[in-house]
Parts: structure tokens; sequence; C-alpha cells
């Protein structure tokens, strides 16, 4: 991976190894280091937040008179999935990340998932290594042109979900709490959402609000696939 990709990184590690963890995806690793929690995932976890807590200030910063339902949705769009994945290809971590066999004949590389989860850990690495700096120079670069397409808010996921629905006539989505895990302090609520001729799909967060939220985004990427 070397120095093309840390300069498309806008940045030298001084512990590579750091890197190199953040694009082992865990079927590349033996049998053996399955079970355990790997490195990779850990630097997805610490990516996760780290970009959040950026992509908050830069939006706090760059729009300092919306209210926080308006800066929360451009907040999620720019967090999720899809954005992560269009980063990723940006700088080509598709062509470094290291896979298993199995994961390259499938098209692992061209996997939005896959390549959202590379990002992550890469922004984890990037913070570890650098400290924020350098996590915030790399998000910045890259997420501000992603912020500069959006010039009002997104709507929310389920009013957009919603509209989709009637705009063909169909019911209302229906939402059902399916449970809840996790301790009372930290819980995870589980959300199922369905609309009439579709099949139902479910969603997760912190909150049922959460849930919902993810449930409708997670419809709506099946209806418009």
């Amino acid at each position: 991976m070397g120095e093309k990709l840390e300069s498309a990184l806008g940045y030298a590690f001084k512990r590579p190894w750091l890197l190199n963890q953040a694009l082992t995806h865990p079927s590349a690793l033996p049998p053996r280091a399955k079970g355990a929690a790997t490195e990779y995932e850990r630097l997805e976890f610490l990516g996760d937040r780290v970009l959040g807590l950026v992509i908050a200030q830069m939006l706090f910063e760059r729009y300092p008179h919306e209210p926080e339902g308006a800066l929360a949705r451009r907040h999620a769009a720019l967090v999720r999935r899809e954005a992560l994945a269009r980063v990723a290809e940006s700088v080509g971590l598709n062509a470094h990340v290291q896979l298993s066999r199995g994961e390259e004949e499938t098209g692992g590389r061209s996997n939005p998932a896959l390549l959202a989860d590379a990002c992550e850990a890469v922004l984890g690495a990037l913070f570890a290594d650098g400290g924020l700096e350098a996590a915030q120079a790399f998000i910045t670069a890259n997420w501000a042109p992603l912020m500069n397409e959006a010039v009002t808010p997104p709507k929310d996921a389920k009013t957009a979900l919603q509209e989709w629905a009637q705009g063909l006539g169909k019911p209302l989505p229906v939402y059902e709490t399916l449970g809840m895990e996790g301790p009372p302090h930290d819980p995870i609520f589980k959300v199922s959402v369905r609309v009439a001729d579709v099949e139902p799909v479910t969603g997760s967060g912190p909150s049922k609000r959460a849930a919902e939220q993810a449930a409708a985004i997670a419809l709506l990427e099946k209806v418009k696939a």
C-alpha cells in the first residue's frame, strides 16, 4: 500500500502497521483469529465516532442559523454508508483492502458496505496515529465536497418514506418495535417497518426514534435500488 495510499490520504503514518490493520478485512484473517474482536473492527469503531464528531463540528460552523433538526439530517446523510463508500473509492481504498479469496470473488472491492467499513477503519487509524488533527484534515478535505452537494437539508427518512408511499397511493408505513437489547444505560432498540406490497425491513438504534429512522432508510434503499 505504501506511499501511494498515504499520498491519497494526505498523511504519512508514523506507525504504518495501524494502516495495515485498518485495511485487513476480517475475512483475510486466519480461521483461529476470526472468533475474536479484530483490530480492523476496533479501528472501525473508533473511526465511526471520530467521523461523527468532526462532521458535527463542520456543520455547526457552516450553518450557524440552522436548527438542530436540520443539522441532524445533514449529519445523518454525511455519515451514511453511501458517503463513506464514495470517499473510500475516491481515495482508492478499494485497491488496497486485503480480502479473502471468497470476498474477492463475490465483488467485495465494489461492495459499498465493505468499503464504508474500511473507510471508518482508516479514519480510526488516522486518529490513533496522528490524533484529531490528522483525522480532521482528511475528513475536511473529503467530506466538504459532499457537503457542498446538499444546498438544503435532506428530508427526514421517515418523512421521505411516507411521501414515497403516498405518491404511489399506498397506506402509510407501519412501524413495530421488535425489542430492546443491551443494558438500560446503553440500549439498542430494534424496529421493523412495512409498506403494502413490500417486504418489511428492520433497523436498530440507541432510541426508538433512531431505530425507526434506520428502518426507514433501509426500506428506502430497498425500494429505490
